[in-house]
């Protein structure tokens, strides 16, 4: 765990999102969290430190909800949390960024990519989880859940990373607005999408859907055969830091 103190953004919306910011040379590196993981697990402190050793700018942040950042995590959705990445971006940053967004924040950096493609110069995702409200959570529920979510607002689902995962309603209908493959997806920048052959929570077939789906000249998939969706032992850290290095030489290449 970092010891310092974060900074604070309050947003246009009035959420407090807490981040940590590497001052360095650009383009921008920016690491987008998981569905209730947050910028102090492994892999962003890795990228840090990976950062701050090669002299790179570098910026992570908690979405409202999750980590220190204000609000409850039942209030939020995918919608609220993408505004957060959007201000953060705007807020934060100048010029070109590369996105490194893991699970969720995969989703997010898509959606980022979609909204600001002028300001990206490249993407890695790790175990991305696009639309996985909609193909995940929605397509999963039996029908008593699907019934329970009308009546309750909520269905509560068992999960292996701690208390039980609440998945409400806003989420779930906030989510079919925020879809990103089931309409155009251009990726015309550097894209590196990582995956792991053990990903319990991702199927390896959302990483070759998604790869598919989107739209772009510098596009690869690598699946690492024997990792899980955590993908933070030691060679996956390595991967993911090379990987970024890999996209950034390609930006300047171009």
């Amino acid at each position: 765990m970092t010891t310092s103190d974060p900074e604070f953004l309050t947003t246009r919306q009035g959420r407090k999102i807490a981040y940590r910011r590497t001052g360095g040379a650009g383009p921008v590196v920016v690491f987008l969290h998981g569905l209730r993981s947050d910028m102090e697990g492994t892999k962003a402190l890795h990228l840090e430190q990976w950062a701050r050793d090669t002299g790179r700018a570098f910026l992570r942040f908690d979405c409202s909800g999750h980590g220190l950042s204000g609000g409850t995590f039942e209030e939020g959705c995918i919608g609220d949390w993408a505004q957060d990445a959007a201000e953060v971006l705007a807020e934060l940053t100048e010029g070109p960024l590369v996105l490194v967004g893991s699970s969720m924040g995969g989703w997010l950096s898509l959606l980022m990519a979609r909204a600001m493609p002028e300001r990206m110069a490249g993407l890695v995702t790790i175990a991305a989880a696009p639309d996985f409200t909609e193909d995940g959570f929605w397509a999963g529920f039996t029908d008593a859940q699907k019934a329970a979510l009308e009546t309750d607002g909520q269905v509560a689902l068992p999960s292996d990373y701690g208390d039980p995962l609440i998945v409400t309603r806003r989420m779930i209908e906030d989510g079919r607005d925020r879809l990103v493959l089931r309409t155009p997806l251009p990726l015309p920048f550097p894209t590196r999408f990582l995956q792991g052959t053990a990903d319990l929570d991702v199927d390896m077939s959302v990483a070759l859907r998604l790869l598919d789906h989107a739209e772009g000249d510098d596009m690869r998939l690598t699946l690492v055969k024997g990792a899980d969706h955590r993908f933070s032992e030691p060679s996956d850290l390595a991967l993911i830091a090379s990987t970024v290095e890999e996209v950034i030489a390609a930006g300047d290449a171009a």
